[in-house]
């Protein structure tokens, strides 16, 4: 693996740094009260990691006014009344302000860009300055393309301009879910890395870690067997581009 990407905060609003707008995060409102993020970019930069950080910056289901808020059917709970353009100030850019101060990712992946007009988009985009060198995918909203595209759950048939990654699950599901066995075997993950590779584009393969931070054995052990794969043909990943041959007509 060259790089990680880890969920700084989802759409539930819980953030797994130790934010100072919010205290709906892992240090004031878990046990646990540790930064979680800070010990992962430690390892990273030990073991030459690239660390990526997934923020949700449209929906937050707890602190209100994000754009599931917004949505009569998604709406739930009355703390959701309030204004989005209040959200984005006082929780979400403050927020990414954070993560790219304390942990200068490589890489910032937004996702679900509901509500995001181009005048809250371009809120985020003068952050990018903080962490130097920083690429973000096309999911900011307001039209912004970023820099690399992410097709989710399939590979385009003959890539995509640009820079570009297919993220996708081992099973179903993104999170963890007891009752999802329905495992890609490790032979369809690796045609999926080859397949991505062969045109000019990275595999993000999710893994949804148990309530007790534990990545599930099938996982594992699938990742071993690509990790074992990769010993042999790596060179044929790494040290090699987009094919050139477009489809077949």
């Amino acid at each position: 693996m060259k790089y990680i990407v880890i969920t700084s905060k989802h759409h539930d609003g819980f953030a797994l740094f130790d934010s100072k707008v919010s205290e709906w995060d892992i240090m004031d409102a878990s046990p646990y009260g540790k930064d979680l993020i800070a010990p992962l970019a430690e390892a990273c930069k030990k073991h030459g990691i690239k660390l990526g950080l997934y923020y949700s910056q449209a929906q937050d289901w707890n602190q209100g006014g994000s754009a599931r808020g917004k949505d009569k059917k998604g709406k739930w709970d009355s703390a959701q009344e309030h204004d989005m353009d209040d959200y984005i100030n006082n929780i979400a850019v403050p927020q990414v302000k954070e993560i790219l101060t304390q942990y200068q990712p490589a890489i910032l992946w937004w996702d679900t860009p509901r509500g995001m007009t181009k005048e809250r988009a371009e809120q985020f985009l003068p952050l990018l300055k903080l962490a130097p060198g920083v690429i973000h995918n096309n999911r900011l909203g307001g039209d912004y393309e970023g820099d690399i595209s992410t097709p989710e759950q399939f590979i385009p048939g003959t890539g995509l301009p640009g820079d570009w990654e297919s993220c996708m699950t081992m099973n179903n599901t993104w999170g963890y879910k007891s009752n999802d066995h329905n495992w890609k075997s490790t032979e369809t993950l690796i045609q999926n890395l080859v397949d991505i590779a062969s045109k000019g584009g990275n595999f993000l393969l999710n893994v949804g870690p148990t309530a007790e931070g534990l990545i599930p054995e099938p996982s594992v052990e699938r990742l071993k067997k690509i990790g074992a794969w990769m010993d042999k043909n790596g060179e044929s990943i790494y040290g090699t581009s987009a094919s050139p041959c477009r489809t077949p007509t």
